[in-house]
């Protein structure tokens, strides 16, 4: 239901679904269910059946904790407003403040689409401010390929984007299929400024045939096949994938690798803009300038990798790795041949791997 009607609720998050604010309007702000029922212009009884639905939700550890956060939040703004809260910092400190839309944006986008790989979970422990994404090697051991702050993980739970079938005291949570189509809408929004922005510098027409390629997405759905945007990449794809040894194409620590790239990718999109596009600098790789010493530490650590992967490297791990383009597609944009896209990557990779062990040895291989 979504009326368009504000409720008395209205300094919380935009994000909040309009059932909780219904919720918390009516348990910790004490309205009548009648009441809440004329400011939504609809019957008592549909604003009943949102409250029972929350209330039978609170056995999710993480939405009790959502809705908890939520109230103490509201409850610290008015208590500033009227002056009576004396310690507002330490009220603030023991109720984490809830995140704003678009920090739950950005993290729920990198968050879902772990989740939606194979054999992925969220793990959530009592009393922790971490969440921890763990996915199943499938040889009997695991792999943390992400963390967030679990006020992030309570709003995605709010929301309906994660579940939980048994809650422990460390509970595993699930992406749902309302969070998969939440990280396909998440995608497709970030795919129109981040993916069209990297064609259109790439010299395609002041961006025209990244316009032509959406419009052919979103007529054939199919027109995806070359781009990996959710449940994989193009490198966990080539992970599954076995030699005449039964040996993986490739291995953990190369698809860590890669990842670590992506990673500094999209951290380098929310730094300043830099002043030419990222396969330019391929091409290019110049020294490091005064430009680039102003940089955010992700631009900064994303340049000092495609300089030392240099042309062809850098070409493929940028393409692959960063804009989530398949091998295929790769392959016909740079003229390469057939099949031998998948070489050139694991070769990239693995100096991408010696370039961030170099890093480690030398204490620069941090994030932020």
């Amino acid at each position: 239901m979504d009326t368009g009607v504000k409720l008395p609720w209205d300094r919380l998050p935009d994000w909040v679904p309009d059932a909780a604010r219904v919720y918390l309007a009516h348990t910790e702000q004490g309205q009548s269910i009648r009441a809440l029922a004329r400011q939504e212009g609809c019957h008592a009884s549909t604003v009943l059946r949102q409250v029972r639905k929350i209330e039978t939700r609170r056995d999710d550890p993480l939405i009790d904790a959502a809705l908890s956060s939520l109230g103490a939040a509201r409850a610290i703004a008015l208590n500033r407003r009227t002056r009576k809260d004396r310690d507002p910092m330490n009220a603030a400190n023991q109720n984490p403040a809830p995140p704003d839309e678009l920090t739950l944006t950005r993290e729920a986008r990198r968050i879902l689409r772990r989740l939606c790989e194979s054999g992925a979970v969220l793990a959530v422990a009592a009393e922790m401010d971490k969440a921890v994404v763990v996915r199943d090697t499938g040889d009997g051991g695991s792999a943390r390929t992400g963390v967030v702050d679990v006020a992030v993980a309570e709003a995605m739970a709010l929301k309906g984007w994660i579940a939980c079938d048994a809650p422990a005291r460390i509970s595993r949570y699930r992406v749902t299929a309302s969070g998969r189509s939440a990280l396909s809408r998440l995608v497709a929004e970030q795919e129109n400024k981040v993916r069209g922005f990297a064609e259109a510098q790439a010299g395609f027409d002041s961006g025209r045939a990244a316009e032509v390629g959406l419009a052919e997405v979103e007529r054939d759905p199919r027109a995806r096949k070359n781009c990996y945007v959710l449940a994989e990449s193009p490198l966990t794809a080539l992970g599954r994938r076995r030699d005449k040894e039964g040996m993986p194409f490739l291995t953990e620590p190369l698809i860590a690798a890669g990842e670590r790239l992506r990673e500094d990718y999209e951290l380098a999109q929310l730094g300043p803009p830099t002043m030419q596009s990222w396969d330019h600098y391929v091409q290019t790789a110049p020294a490091d300038t005064a430009e680039a010493a102003g940089a955010n530490p992700a631009q900064a650590r994303l340049r000092s990798a495609l300089r030392d992967l240099g042309p062809g490297l850098g070409d493929v791990a940028l393409r692959c790795c960063c804009y989530l383009e398949g091998l295929e597609m790769t392959e016909k944009r740079l003229g390469w041949s057939a099949r031998s896209g998948k070489v050139v990557l694991r070769i990239a990779l693995q100096r991408l791997r010696r370039h961030y062990d170099e890093m480690s040895r030398q204490g620069g291989d941090f994030l932020g």
